[in-house]
């Protein structure tokens, strides 16, 4: 297990496809000393994206040697069909950088993550209405009837696991939400005991 106490803090965002997930996680990405994991994945990019912002995309051959070489904290296939994984790369350029982590998963890699950093920090985006997060998904245009009534089933499987976060954040209004987000981050990072070596060396130097 890896020691969760030491830099980085390590911040999971989750929650259904349409919440709004990547537009908060820009608003985390806002504050100072913070970084993006970059997920791998096996899935074709869709329109407007580009290698390497949000995705590396890379064959199913590379994702399965990256795995079984143990490169990813965690991964998962997703609808029995694309690979989506987190290098670990990312974690340790986090400490170098001296920079706190920010993964958006899904929450299977969410479980795998935490079972590895007990104290990561994870919250949960939920979206207003199911009805509204399917006129989200529509006005994409990136997918087919067929894979919105997958997503949306999945959006289902996905909110049972709503308890197992510390925090949630409703996106029904971005303002709000991304001062909401950004607030849960920067009460994190003064969480006695979380840097504990820290905290020490300062008590130190004033006496204590």
């Amino acid at each position: 297990m890896i020691d969760g106490a030491s830099h980085p803090l390590v911040v999971i965002v989750s929650g259904p496809s349409g919440s709004g997930k990547s537009t908060l996680v820009n608003k985390i990405l806002e504050l100072p000393d913070t970084l993006l994991s970059v997920s791998c994945t096996t899935r074709p990019p869709r329109r407007k994206e580009s290698d390497g912002k949000w995705y590396n995309f890379v064959s199913e051959e590379e994702f399965q040697r990256m795995a079984n070489a143990g490169e990813f904290l965690e991964h998962a296939q997703v609808f029995g069909r694309s690979w989506y994984g987190t290098p670990r790369r990312w974690l340790e350029e986090a400490r170098f950088q001296q920079k706190d982590l920010i993964l958006e998963i899904d929450v299977q890699g969410a479980e795998q993550v935490r079972r590895e950093l007990p104290r990561a920090l994870a919250i949960f985006i939920l979206p207003p209405s199911v009805k509204e997060l399917e006129q989200r998904i529509r006005e994409r245009g990136q997918d087919s009837a067929e894979e919105i009534g997958r997503r949306l089933e999945r959006v289902r499987q996905e909110v049972k696991c709503f308890g197992r976060y510390s925090y949630a954040v409703l996106n029904d209004e971005l303002e709000r939400a991304g001062r909401e987000i950004q607030s849960i981050v920067l009460a994190a990072r003064c969480e006695v005991g979380r840097d504990t070596a820290h905290f020490q060396r300062i008590l130190q130097s004033l006496g204590g």
